[in-house]
């Protein structure tokens, strides 16, 4: 599917992590919004590539999606505080010693195996 020119884009860069906002236009003229993040990968030899998935979100769905977003972050907030608790997110995280699942097993565990779906394809 080919993308449409942007009309408004904003980037946020986060750590390995960049999310992409950008306001596209419809055949009809129309804007949406579509989401991407974007998240690096190291190879073994020292290349890299990324993975990417994107969320288009159409007009008629932003009440209530920004509804939905404030309420989840609202009580993420409020139950964990805005401090960050993963130990991977510690300055002294050493990912050998407190990472004994394989690969295979810690892509299984992760979010990543969930976003496996390909939004382009809706």
């Amino acid at each position: 599917m080919l993308e449409k020119e942007e009309i408004f884009s904003k980037v946020l860069r986060a750590g390995r992590r960049t999310y992409f906002f950008d306001v596209r236009a419809t055949k009809a003229g129309d804007y949406y919004l579509t989401i991407t993040e974007s998240k690096k990968f190291t190879n073994d030899d020292g290349s890299f590539h990324y993975k990417k998935h994107k969320i288009y979100l159409y007009k008629e769905d932003f009440s209530e999606f920004r509804s939905i977003l404030g309420e989840m972050t609202d009580y993420i907030i409020d139950e964990k505080g805005e401090e960050v608790i993963s130990e991977r997110h510690q300055r002294d995280f050493k990912k050998e010693e407190h990472n004994s699942e394989t690969p295979e097993e810690s892509s299984n565990s992760t979010p990543e195996s969930f976003t496996d779906v390909n939004f382009e394809d809706i």
